[in-house]
């Protein structure tokens, strides 16, 4: 890909992405999100491969789909309030059809399809963009506009996300599909919060943002697509391979490391507000999303290829390791003691 046309596009990207989280205007809002979405389309295509090419139309297909229903919503909001401040949504049916299209660009059951197809057709680089700074403007919506949404409806998509996060992603061999349905499961946490504590709801994005970085730059070093190939990747930089099941550990939400902290302050503000029954049905779903982390984990740590299978030999190489891998890493396990802080934050 040409570097100008790439710095273009990454440039309008962190604009569009400033435009949304800074509006209050559904305009605005609008337009942030528009620009977002076509910065991100040539960087899904320049792969110039046909399952690149099919992934780039079906993100732009919901995508537009989503900013439809959307712009459909503040009008009706508009029509019927006066009001095109983002805080001042109180039409019902603008609530519903905002919950609808903030959904379809999150990639919230059921309207999830897209997501897995697309991080499949796109590269690590591309889908660490998709999974982590393409959500942040959805969900600062979904932030702004909480307290008007349906908490039942919510809860009831937050369950089933988590529930299809985790059984999708059981029978996976492909790394970013994994990762695809590891971030529809984490969705489901984020959204099942958001009427009762929206804090918690940015909090458990920032750190998931951490976590997922650190795990595509991992991958994205070791240059690792399938199952498969995650077996030999000890032999290449062994650290970094220990590293990488910690961080998957973490984003498997495993105490004592960073991933805890939003599962534990979640669950305990549900209890809280007496909704035991949701918060034990997310923890024991949360057991499935384990499952696959567990077995990533024990490809990339434990199990040696077996001897008859014809691969070639990785032996370690000398590629320095990028700093924002570290940084990422670090912050993946070691932010749990700042709890306290946290708390005070939320």
């Amino acid at each position: 890909m040409n570097p100008q046309a790439k710095l273009i596009s990454t440039m309008s990207l962190l604009l569009g992405t400033s435009i949304t989280i800074s509006s209050n205007h559904w305009m605005t809002a609008w337009i942030g999100l528009e620009i977002n979405t076509l910065a991100i389309l040539p960087l899904i295509s320049k792969t110039h491969h046909p399952r690149a090419i099919e992934a780039s139309t079906k993100y732009f297909l919901t995508q537009a789909t989503a900013s439809t229903l959307l712009l459909f919503a503040s009008m009706t909001n508009a029509w019927f309030s006066g009001q095109w401040d983002i805080t001042q949504l109180t039409h019902p049916l603008s609530c519903m059809l905002l919950t609808i299209a903030i959904s379809i660009k999150l990639g919230l059951v059921p309207f999830h399809f897209w997501f897995p197809e697309v991080l499949q057709g796109s590269t690590m680089t591309t889908c660490l963009l998709l999974a982590t700074i393409m959500k942040f403007p959805p969900i600062t919506l979904f932030y702004l506009t909480s307290p008007s949404l349906n908490s039942t409806l919510l809860t009831l998509m937050a369950i089933t996300s988590a529930a299809l996060g985790g059984w999708m992603g059981l029978n996976q061999t492909q790394t970013r599909k994994v990762l695809a349905f590891s971030s529809i499961a984490h969705l489901g946490w984020m959204t099942i919060i958001l009427n009762y504590d929206p804090n918690l709801t940015l909090i458990t994005f920032y750190l998931y943002t951490v976590t997922t970085s650190a795990i595509f730059l991992i991958l994205n070093t070791t240059n690792t697509l399938k199952l498969s190939t995650v077996m030999t990747t000890w032999t290449k930089i062994p650290p970094l391979v220990t590293i990488f099941m910690l961080t998957l550990l973490s984003l498997a939400g495993l105490p004592p490391l960073t991933g805890f902290l939003p599962k534990w302050l979640i669950i305990q503000e549900l209890t809280k507000q007496e909704l035991t029954a949701a918060a034990t049905a997310i923890s024991l779903l949360s057991l499935l999303g384990l499952f696959f982390y567990l077995r990533l984990a024990y490809c990339a740590t434990i199990t040696l290829p077996p001897n008859f299978t014809n691969y070639m030999k990785q032996w370690q190489t000398n590629k320095p390791t990028n700093p924002l891998t570290t940084i990422f890493t670090s912050l993946s396990i070691m932010l749990l003691p700042l709890s306290p802080m946290v708390l005070t934050i939320s």
